[in-house]
């Protein structure tokens, strides 16, 4: 099957499975407020207690599972998190993508192995460079450039991930998941969570109903089939649940996506560090300076040296230095993982209201906040720190903000 027609099917199949869960939700939803509650509890056995114990519950869980889902779909449907397309890769004649290195970029199915993919843009002022060097740190390959997709024809910022699924670079890309219709990502990991919790309880809930009703049956020597299709239902789905909400809270604390659970044993990454313009490579780190040279440029803005003090403000120098196997440099901590996904208001916790505050994350230091591994890395290396002002005069973008480079607090605070 191609990869076309499997995109296709994967298409319809996150259409029905939507509908499919309705389903579900509604038959369970029959069975434990009609059969159970009223009909069994309320008016056969006459136990209004029990009937009111279980309906409100049930009824506030439903409520929140169902307020979480339609988020999530939306969320994923009109936001998915993907980079905008290369210029290049907009529209093709007859109206379609171009899918220049498409076959590379499928063999990868949805985690780079390789930075580079071929064919990557090599012009200088390839549109889209200086979003990354007006950082103070982004991820690179091993020539200091930003990672590249050939297939979309763009830069990759931090944390990019291309999916097959739907062929597009994916922000914080977490995995594919057919029963919430698309790509959980950063902007819908939050929502994705909330809803698997709420799900194990309303199931929790179903089964302790279907439970109550069969033990008290199975005294009258009767069985009702719908109560058992409940305890059943709620098993397989409830375990699921429960599986991805323990799972999710892990990568939460962790910073961590799916994707980079599965390369955590050798994932090593490679980042540009920013340092003052006239640092020298050595034998533990390369140099890269931009803006990059154009070819037969000797005295631009490149490698050979700024012909003015104007062009020498405006370039900036980064050490190429290397992670540990494992080192995550986006770990803040448990709370400072915790708050960048779920945020710092409890009731941003529970409601699918705002999204992660990771959305926003990107500022003039980098894409995503960095944790102290960044501060460790300048430490190992012994990466100089960038000037202010003074001695080495005032570089490019030191302005008043948020950040500044010359504070001697490192790359991070």
């Amino acid at each position: 099957m191609s990869s076309a027609s499997t995109r296709a099917a994967t298409r319809w199949v996150t259409r029905i499975i939507p509908v499919v869960l309705a389903g579900c939700v509604g038959f369970a939803t029959y069975v434990v407020i009609k059969r159970i509650c009223l009909d069994y509890f309320l008016h056969t056995r006459s136990r209004p207690s029990t009937a009111i114990a279980l309906l409100v519950p049930y009824s506030v869980l439903l409520v929140l599972m169902s307020a979480t889902y339609l988020r999530l779909l939306l969320v994923v449907a009109l936001d998915p998190g993907v980079v905008p397309l290369g210029p290049d890769a907009a529209v093709a004649p007859g109206g379609r993508r171009k899918r220049r290195g498409r076959k590379s970029a499928s063999r990868h199915d949805d985690i780079e192995a390789h930075p580079y993919e071929p064919g990557p843009d090599t012009n200088p002022d390839s549109p889209g460079l200086e979003r990354f060097y007006s950082k103070e740190v982004f991820v690179c390959d091993y020539d200091g450039r930003p990672r590249y997709c050939s297939a979309c024809r763009t830069w990759k910022p931090d944390r990019v991930h291309h999916s097959s699924e739907i062929n597009r670079c994916v922000r914080k890309m977490d995995h594919f998941c057919p029963w919430v219709g698309g790509i959980v990502s950063e902007t819908s990991f939050k929502f994705f969570v909330q809803f698997t919790f709420y799900t194990t309880l309303y199931c929790a809930v179903c089964m302790v109903a279907a439970i109550l009703c069969l033990t008290d049956q199975l005294l009258e020597s009767r069985l009702d089939g719908t109560v058992i299709a409940i305890i059943a239902m709620g098993a397989f789905f409830g375990l699921f649940t429960f599986g991805m909400t323990a799972t999710s809270l892990r990568y939460i604390f962790k910073n961590l996506t799916t994707v980079d659970i599965l390369r955590q044993k050798s994932a090593v990454y490679q980042l540009a560090v920013r340092v003052p313009q006239d640092t020298p490579p050595t034998p533990d780190y390369g140099t890269i300076v931009y803006p990059l040279p154009k070819p037969g440029d000797r005295g631009g803005t490149g490698r050979d040296g700024p012909s003015s003090s104007r062009d020498r403000l405006a370039t900036r120098t980064f050490a190429i230095v290397r992670t540990d196997v494992g080192e995550n440099p986006w770990d803040l901590g448990l709370s400072g993982n915790w708050v960048s996904v779920m945020g710092t208001n409890p009731l941003d916790w529970l409601l699918p209201v705002r999204p992660s505050p990771c959305v926003h994350d990107e500022n003039d230091q980098s894409f995503y906040r960095m944790g102290p591994l960044c501060d460790t890395l300048r430490s190992r290396y012994r990466l100089p720190s960038v000037p202010q002002d003074g001695k080495g005069g005032v570089e490019m973008g030191q302005l008043p903000g948020r950040y500044s480079p010359g504070s001697g607090e490192g790359l991070d605070r």
